[in-house]
């Protein structure tokens, strides 16, 4: 496909997203008018708990005994 061809559409394809969204804004009006407060306390509790129980599964390297690798 030509470039010209290409961007042209892209142009179409990003005008028609945003109508598709301002019409979206108009029908569902948000209740408050501020930006949203994000729960910032929350995602970094479970992001934390979630790293702690992946290292928790992380299997013990210093217990098992090291090779060198394999060369042939």
């Amino acid at each position: 496909m030509h470039p010209e061809t290409h961007l042209q559409l892209h142009d179409l394809r990003s005008a028609e997203l945003r109508r598709h969204a301002d019409d979206f804004r108009l029908v569902h009006p948000r209740s408050d008018a501020g930006p949203r407060t994000p729960r910032t306390d929350m995602r970094t509790r479970l992001g934390w708990t979630m790293v702690e129980m992946g290292l928790r599964l992380i299997p013990d390297r210093s217990a098992a005994p090291s090779r060198a690798p394999r060369t042939a």
